[in-house]
């Protein structure tokens, strides 16, 4: 006799390695939900996505059909068609449409916050002015005299009226246009 032990299975666990049916399917989904979205967008925005031509073709076909059955299909072909689609970026794409850019909101804060600055203190204008020597001093302090003086007046208001918020916003407006390129100020 031989003391050889038998052979192990030749079960090298390829099948589970592939991706189940359940997660074909739930991919497949994820493509078709994200094709009806990208046919959902207006044609500017389909425009700065990294679309192939035949893909484009079929989101801009699927947005004229009104049919409900052709629109399906149609739906349907652009969801096969997302298969060659670079997914991750389109995806990030319209999340940083739907949600806006960390980036953006945190300047838009910081020159909120430097707004409220400029009209509670003369010290911030004379920091801004340093960090920008070539601002036009005459219109920026004209506008935070003239946001001073809607914030005074929007104090006074009586009780359910709205305050005056024009010159807060333009003076917001003209910060924007400043290129801060680091994040101290």
């Amino acid at each position: 006799m031989d003391d050889t032990p038998p052979p192990a299975p030749a079960n090298d666990f390829a099948e589970d390695r592939r991706p189940s049916k359940s997660q074909i399917k739930r991919d497949m989904l994820a493509l078709l939900d994200l094709g009806r979205e990208l046919i959902s967008l207006p044609p500017a925005k389909l425009a700065q996505l990294p679309l192939d031509e035949p893909l484009r073709d079929a989101i801009a076909l699927a947005q004229r059909i009104n049919s409900n059955e052709g629109r399906r299909r149609q739906v349907h072909y652009v969801g096969k068609l997302m298969r060659q689609a670079d997914v991750p970026a389109l995806r990030a794409q319209l999340s940083l449409w739907a949600n806006g850019s960390r980036d953006q909101t945190r300047t838009m804060h910081r020159l909120e916050a430097l707004r409220d600055r400029l009209i509670d203190s003369d010290e911030a204008l004379t920091q801004l002015l340093e960090r920008f020597p070539g601002l036009d001093i005459q219109s920026l302090r004209a506008q935070i005299r003239a946001a001073r003086k809607e914030a005074r007046d929007n104090t006074a208001l009586p009780q359910g009226r709205e305050p005056a918020r024009k010159h807060f916003r333009a003076l917001f407006q003209t910060l924007k246009t400043l290129d801060f390129e680091d994040e101290t100020f």
